[in-house]
C-alpha cells in the first residue's frame, strides 16, 4: 500500500461502502409503492417511474450511486495493482454512467436512454468486478476470489436478463441478481482496502521512523556534548598550584620529575 495517500484511500473506500445506500432506499421506496410490488416479477426501474409514490427518492439514489461508484474508482486507483488496475476505472465508469442515465431518464420517460443506461450498468458492473478481483488479488486472495465469484454471477445473470431467460427467478429477480452484485462487491473491496491502508499506512510508518531517527540523533548529540565537557575538564589547569607571576619574591614552583 506504499505510495497511496491514506486520506484519499479512506475517502475512496468510504464511497464504495456507501453504495450500500441503494438497498436502504430501495426498501423504503418499495414500502411506499402504491399497489402490489414483487421483487421477483417487477424490475427495479418500476420504483423510479411516476406511478411510484417515492420515485424521486429512487431516482436520486441512482444518481448518488453513480457518483459513489465513479468517485471510489478514481480515488482508489493507486491502491489497485497489475494491468487490471487500468481497466477497472473504465468498466466501473461505464457502470456509473449507466446508473446515472437510469436515474435521470426514468423508464416512463425516455425508455431508450433508460434501457441503454441499464445495460451499461449491468455489463460494466459484472465485468468491472472481475477486473477488480485481479486488481486486488495482490492485497487479498480471499477478497479477490469473492469479487470474481460475484462478477461471474452478475455477468451470467445479465446475459439471462437481457436474453429473456427469466423463468426460474422471474424478471425482477434475475435483474436483481445482476444488479445487486456491484454494490456488494464494491463495499467488500472498499472495506478490505481501508483495513489494509490502516494497518500499513505509509504516513504512520514514516512518522514512527522519523521519531526513532530523532531519538537516535538526540542521543548522539548528548553523547558528543558529554564527551566535549569531559575533555574540556581534563585540559583545565590547576590554578591553586600555579605561581603568582606578579609577585617578584614568590618562590619558584618545584618541578616534579
Amino acid at each position: 500500500m506504499a505510495g497511496v495517500n491514506p486520506t484519499r484511500l479512506r475517502w475512496g473506500a468510504c464511497a464504495w461502502l456507501l453504495t450500500l445506500q441503494f438497498f436502504v432506499v430501495e426498501a423504503l421506496v418499495q414500502r411506499r409503492y402504491d399497489g402490489s410490488y414483487s421483487r421477483t416479477d417487477d424490475v427495479i426501474s418500476a420504483l423510479g417511474a411516476a406511478d411510484s409514490a417515492a420515485h424521486q427518492l429512487m431516482n436520486a439514489s441512482f444518481v448518488v450511486q453513480a457518483a459513489l461508484i465513479l468517485g471510489g474508482a478514481l480515488l482508489l486507483r493507486p491502491a489497485l495493482g497489475g494491468a487490471a488496475a487500468r481497466v477497472v476505472p473504465v468498466l466501473l465508469g461505464a457502470a456509473a454512467a449507466g446508473v446515472l442515465l437510469v436515474g435521470v431518464f426514468p423508464t416512463d420517460g425516455d425508455a431508450t436512454v433508460h434501457a441503454t443506461g441499464a445495460v451499461l450498468y449491468l455489463v460494466g458492473g459484472g465485468l468491472g468486478l472481475i477486473a477488480l478481483a485481479y486488481a486486488v488479488r495482490p492485497r487479498s486472495e480471499v477478497v479477490a476470489s469473492a469479487l470474481a465469484l460475484l462478477g461471474v454471477v452478475g455477468t451470467a445473470a445479465t446475459v439471462f436478463f437481457l436474453t429473456g431467460v427469466t423463468r426460474y427467478l422471474g424478471e425482477g429477480g434475475t435483474e436483481r441478481v445482476a444488479a445487486y452484485v456491484l454494490p456488494i462487491g464494491l463495499a467488500l473491496a472498499g472495506a478490505e482496502l481501508w483495513r489494509l491502508g490502516s494497518a500499513t499506512g505509509p504516513d504512520r510508518a514514516t512518522r514512527r521512523a522519523d521519531r526513532d531517527r530523532e531519538r537516535v540523533e538526540q542521543a548522539e548529540r548528548d553523547r558528543q556534548r558529554d564527551a566535549a565537557l569531559e575533555a574540556a575538564a581534563g585540559r583545565a589547569p590547576d590554578i591553586t598550584d600555579a605561581p603568582d607571576t606578579d609577585d617578584p619574591w614568590a618562590a619558584p614552583s618545584r618541578r616534579v620529575e
